[in-house]
């Protein structure tokens, strides 16, 4: 596949998320607010301690430490963020990060048109505790270390070619990455609890080994106009990206990353928020706050993010009720799935694929509470596209 049609049906298969017009205006005019869900109320745990909603059903794809199935590949301890790519043939490949330290890395998973998996295999290895990150336009995975002078990684689905270190974006402790490609930059977030909000401007769109690193700045409050400002030294061996800008926002414990239509969303963990960035209007609102969410917000542990064809968002907890929670454009937030039995875990990496017709995500440490125990699942169903 040509690195063209790659860039096109990435694009199309990373899904579109539309909160605009009249349903944008709606859902940020207060904070989105538990509501009845559109696929309706949780059933009982499945087979596979999976609560989903009727019409939906759940496989397990990969159990860590054990060879997935029809490969020989043993599969990653401590799954974490992830994402969908298409293949050739109509297949698509779920790629997930390994959080555990020092041998750290990626993963892939390759599926063919019908879900059988074909091949597993790394796509980056002796990296450390690589927590989330985010796909390119051009079809590459950008995994992200967790770490104190974490790097970003730019690893390649298909295989075939070796992982990259791109160093100009930032030495940090890095969560999540998304890519505006209206403005050609990557916005990256910081899990600290006085964490920043970047963007990487690359010197050419498609090619992250040089740029700019720029922080978001905020003259007051947490919402309302926003500004950025160049990070003088972003790759310093010995010198971290934070704190180098004084007028830096910052928020507590940033967490997943998702762009849709000129809005990049971004969560943080420390007071269970959902943040919406308006990068037309250059505007930050917040689009869900747990704490206006009532006596028992429906969310809460805010960790991963994506979006779906249709334009809802789904949020990750790590912790709360163990469930993957809809954030719809009217500003209904419920739960899509519930998995039973992991109240040591978290949920992780889910990513829908290319059709959007199924949704793959993780329970990090099972329901032994153990990174040797992660386990990675796939959702089927009459999704919204």
């Amino acid at each position: 596949m040509n690195r063209r049609t790659l860039f096109r049906l990435s694009v199309a298969g990373a899904g579109t998320a539309v909160f605009a017009g009249a349903a944008w205006d709606a859902a940020l005019a207060a904070s989105a607010q538990p509501g009845t869900s559109p696929y309706g109320p949780l059933g009982a745990a499945d087979a596979n301690g999976v609560a989903l909603p009727s019409g939906f059903t759940s496989r397990i794809v990969a159990r860590s430490g054990q060879a997935v199935s029809g490969t020989s590949y043993l599969w990653h301890g401590a799954p974490d963020g992830g994402a969908c790519f298409p293949r050739d043939g109509g297949g698509w490949v779920y790629v997930s990060n390994s959080e555990l330290p020092v041998i750290g890395g990626a993963s892939a998973l390759r599926f063919d048109a019908n879900g059988t998996i074909v091949s597993a295999g790394s796509i980056l290895s002796f990296s450390n505790a690589n927590c989330a990150g985010g796909p390119t336009p051009w079809g590459t995975w950008l995994s992200c270390e967790e770490i104190w002078l974490g790097r970003v990684f730019e690893t390649f689905p298909q295989g075939g070619t070796s992982a990259v270190s791109r160093p100009a974006m930032g030495r940090f402790k890095h969560e999540a990455a998304a890519c505006d490609p209206v403005r050609q930059v990557v916005y990256l977030t910081e899990d600290e609890t006085d964490g920043c909000f970047y963007r990487f401007r690359p010197t050419t769109w498609g090619d992250l080994s040089s740029g700019t690193l720029e922080v978001l700045t905020a003259n007051t409050g947490a919402t309302g106009p926003v500004g950025w400002a160049r990070v003088p030294t972003p790759a310093g061996l010995l010198q971290a990206t934070r704190n180098q800008v004084s007028a830096a926002a910052h928020f507590n414990g940033g967490e997943g990353c998702w762009y849709a239509n000129d809005v990049c969303y971004f969560t943080t963990k420390g007071d269970n928020r959902v943040w919406a960035y308006n990068a037309s209007a250059q505007s930050l609102s917040i689009l869900y706050d747990a704490a206006q969410a009532g006596a028992n917000p429906p969310l809460t542990g805010v960790d991963n993010i994506t979006g779906s064809r249709a334009g809802d968002l789904f949020v990750a907890e790590d912790g709360g009720n163990m469930e993957i929670n809809i954030i719809t454009p009217d500003g209904i937030v419920a739960p899509l799935l519930r998995v039973d039995g992991h109240s040591g875990s978290e949920i992780t990496g889910p990513a829908f694929t290319p059709a959007g017709d199924r949704l793959y995500f993780s329970s990090q440490r099972g329901t032994t509470n153990s990174s040797t125990a992660g386990i990675t699942f796939e959702v089927t169903g009459p999704f919204r596209v």
